[in-house]
């Protein structure tokens, strides 16, 4: 089988051989030639022999002859011997080709069907699972049993045309199994060849790659309109870098008709510059990236272009940034500013990122821990500035510092703020605050609080002191808030109504310490009057005076101070001894009632006198002053501002009420004879200055202005400075009172015909006529509308010192335009001094 496979091979690689027109192989038709060749030598050898018997005379002839036919069959013999090894090595050649050639056959799976004429049988080689699962030469060419009836059908008619007229054809069938077969029959050196070839490997590569092209054509397509959606200009290049396709933004950037305009039109939004830049990195094969300014619609923008290269082409993107540009120059600006501004902040500022570094700080921080500008430009981590910190003992001394500083990083991953208050070993004391970012890291703010605990302690013990103050003193007082309870009082004040400490410590109302108090004082009047004082709400607030008789006996002057934070100042003075001295002395008044009436009037005064200027009126005031240059002391401990307020409050209204009972001890001195005038050289203008300075609180306080005139030349007088100054002060004081606000109040002085003049004009409301009479007596007071409250005795020392001096005082009042009170003394002194002056002697 093997010898007829090969010879039959043999007739196909000869009926090939033919086909080129060089025609069949010389060594496979010489063989005959070879056993033609062999037989003429044995008969060359028989004749020799029978010439050897009978004639020996050819004996020479046939040597030579056989001699000849040697030689010519060695040289023969060699010839062919030759030809037959050139015959050997193109057999060879061809055997190689041929298994080649069924190398080629086999590498495909495929079946090879060949008839070599008419009457001939087939020749069928190849993979023959091709038609069908059961392989069978026969079955090859049975094309009904593996494929579907009609196309077997069209395979038939086709093959019968090749064999019979040479018809090539060709089809692409699927088998009843499934398999997509191709079949090509074609006549070939005058054999009819029918090949069936397997492809379904390749249909499905063909419909992968069609699948393939259709799902990028779609892509492709749904880019170009997400591209054309997008208001960023995007376009692509070829390989010259010309503009192959744009979208529709790019065509509005250049202001081009459509996108197909833009492209055949060649418009370029991009600058030179940046193209040519575009083009050096995709000829490197990197993208390029980069911000250039183009020229949009019309404006001029810039923009942030990325350039890839696509393939043999390139393709690019532009977004305009010019807001981001305006917004991160903005935000520059904002931050500077706000870097500036954190710069003059007295709080220490340190912003630290994500990464734990040093990003921003202020001068604060630096000059609070002494560090380096240098050291914190380079970035120190968080970690890196404790631990420089604990290193120059500027942090809190820990027990574990390690585990300390792990808590304060924790901030970096906390959601809250955290407060600590830092003692450093250095006494300062620090309020820190870490407040975490919502980017990442935290922020520090560090406060030196040092001042503010120091002034707490202080605070605190001012507090202490005002309290045992408060506890010293004889005298009642209760302070009421602006809500009508109480906020404090001293035992005194609790001692003196008989109430257990325990009701006055919840704070009980005004109502609540009346109703407290009945069983001592029911006087609903009084009490009411109290209410008004403290729970009321008028439109100015004044203060009240008030002797209460209570039931037990004893007498209580209350008075109701308001206090500048809205609050009331009760307090309760027990002056049952001096009601009772006053008592005594009217009833022995009333006795001697037969003398005469110049008794009566001195006794009556004595009685004013007394009442006024009594122990019991003189020792709380003296108590009070006492107290408050107490607490003004520094070695006591210094006061805060509201705390010194307060004070000057208290020492202003104790000074004023010194001054009425220093007038009353002047006028008591005069009416008795026993005032003494200390005589001396006075300069007037130094004695003007000293009473306008005097004066100047109040000025401030009621915003009017003093103008203070002296001629020139004045020189000095023979007077009492001192009296001279409180009669120039009574009368600024009188024409303040008497003033409002922005109006104009002038002192001035002047010599003529030797007397000396002191003159006070003010701008207030005036002295009616009926009152002008009666200025100069005691104790009576007239407001006229102003807001001017006093005892009555500042006009009676005035005139009362003047008279002494020998002098007289005028007053030229107009109402509505103002007053004007000039004192007359002489210039050369009173001729009172002359005689009282051997008795001072």
């Amino acid at each position: 089988m093997g010898w007829c496979w090969r010879q039959r091979k043999l007739k196909i690689v000869r009926h090939a051989w033919l086909s080129t027109g060089l025609g069949f192989p010389s060594f496979l038709a010489a063989s005959p030639v070879l056993g033609e060749a062999a037989g003429q030598t044995g008969v060359a050898a028989g004749l020799r022999g029978y010439a050897g018997a009978a004639e020996l005379t050819l004996i020479a002839g046939l040597t030579v002859f056989s001699g000849l036919a040697a030689i010519l069959y060695l040289s023969q013999r060699r010839r062919s011997m030759e030809r037959e090894a050139a015959h050997h090595l193109e057999f060879m050649a061809l055997r190689a080709k041929l298994d080649r050639a069924e190398l080629f056959l086999g590498a495909e799976t495929q079946i090879i069907v060949a008839w070599a004429g008419p009457g001939e049988d087939p020749e069928i080689e190849g993979d023959l699972e091709l038609a069908g699962d059961r392989p069978n030469a026969r079955r090859v060419l049975a094309f009904g049993s593996w494929l579907p009836p009609g196309m077997a059908q069209t395979v038939e008619n086709s093959v019968a045309l090749l064999r019979a007229r040479g018809e090539s054809f060709r089809f692409t069938v699927m088998s009843l199994d499934g398999h997509h077969l191709e079949i090509e029959g074609r006549p070939f050196a005058g054999i009819a060849v029918l090949r069936i070839r397997d492809v379904s490997g390749d249909r499905r590569e063909a419909v992968r790659l069609q699948e393939l092209q259709a799902g990028t054509i779609k892509q492709v397509e749904a880019l170009r309109a997400l591209l054309n959606a997008t208001p960023y200009p995007a376009w692509l290049r070829d390989g010259g870098g010309k503009l192959s396709w744009v979208n529709a933004a790019y065509a509005h950037a250049v202001e081009a008709r459509d996108q197909e305009a833009a492209v055949s039109r060649g418009i370029e939004l991009i600058e030179s510059q940046a193209r040519e830049a575009g083009a050096a990195s995709r000829s490197a094969g990197a993208v390029w990236h980069g911000r250039a300014p183009a020229v949009v619609a019309g404006a001029r923008r810039m923009l942030e272009i990325v350039d890839a290269p696509a393939g043999c082409g390139s393709a690019g993107i532009a977004a305009d940034v010019s807001e981001i540009e305006s917004m991160r120059a903005a935000l520059d600006q904002q931050t500077k500013a706000h870097a500036r501004t954190l710069d003059q902040l007295s709080t220490a500022v340190a912003i630290f990122d994500g990464g734990k570094q040093l990003v921003f700080h202020n001068a604060a921080y630096r000059q609070l821990w002494a560090l380096d500008q240098a050291w914190l430009d380079q970035r120190p981590t968080d970690s890196e500035i404790l631990d420089r910190l604990r290193a120059a003992r500027l942090l809190p001394e820990q027990a574990d510092f390690r585990a300390w500083k792990a808590g304060l990083l924790a901030a970096y991953q906390s959601l809250d703020t955290d407060e600590q208050v830092w003692f450093l070993p250095d006494g300062r004391t620090l309020r820190a605050v870490i407040s975490p970012n919502p980017q990442g890291g935290v922020t520090y703010l560090f406060d030196d609080v040092t001042e503010r605990y120091h002034l707490v302690s202080q605070y605190n013990a001012s507090i202490r002191v005002q309290s045992e103050t408060l506890d010293a003193l004889k005298e009642g007082v209760a302070v009421f808030g602006s809500d009508g309870r109480l906020k404090l009082f001293n035992p005194a004040f609790a001692n003196m109504w008989a109430l257990e400490p325990s009701e006055l410590d919840n704070r009980p109302h005004i109502d609540r310490v009346a109703l407290l108090c009945t069983p001592l004082f029911s006087d609903e009047e009084g009490w009411g009057a109290l209410r008004a004082a403290v729970a009321g709400l008028p439109d100015q607030r004044v203060g009240l005076e008030r002797r209460l008789a209570r039931r037990d006996g004893s007498v209580l002057d209350c008075a109701a101070a308001p206090l500048p934070d809205g609050a009331t100042l009760l307090t309760f003075i027990d002056t049952t001894a001096s009601v009772s001295v006053e008592r005594a002395l009217t009833e022995r008044n009333q006795a001697l009632s037969d003398r005469n009436q110049a008794l009566r009037d001195a006794e009556r005064l004595r009685n004013d006198f007394v009442h006024h200027v009594s122990y019991e009126l003189r020792s709380p005031l003296t108590n009070i002053i006492g107290f408050i240059q107490l607490l003004d002391d520094p070695a006591i401990g210094p006061l805060n501002t509201k705390q010194r307020e307060y004070a000057g409050y208290v020492m202003k209204s104790s000074s004023a009420l010194l001054a009425i009972i220093n007038d009353i001890l002047d006028l008591a001195s005069i009416d008795a004879d026993a005032m003494e005038l200390s005589l001396e050289d006075v300069d007037i203008a130094q004695t003007m200055r000293a009473a306008a300075e005097g004066v100047q609180d109040r000025l401030g306080e009621s915003s009017l202005t003093l103008r203070v005139a002296a001629m020139e030349g004045l020189g000095s007088f023979i007077a009492d400075g001192k009296r001279i100054r409180q009669i120039l002060f009574n009368l600024l004081s009188n024409a303040i009172g008497f003033s409002s606000a922005g109006h104009t109040i002038d002192l001035s002085a002047a010599r003529r015909d030797g007397e000396i003049l002191f003159t006070v004009s003010d701008e207030g409301s005036g002295i009616p006529p009926e009152i002008l009479e009666h200025v100069f007596d005691r104790f009576k007071t007239y407001t006229t509308g102003s807001r001017h409250r006093g005892v009555g005795l500042g006009l009676s020392i005035v005139r009362s010192f003047v008279e002494l001096h020998g002098g007289c005082v005028e007053i030229d009042s107009t109402p509505g335009k103002g007053t004007r009170a000039t004192c007359i003394f002489p210039a050369q002194g009173m001729k009172l001094v002359a005689s009282e002056t051997p008795q001072g002697m």
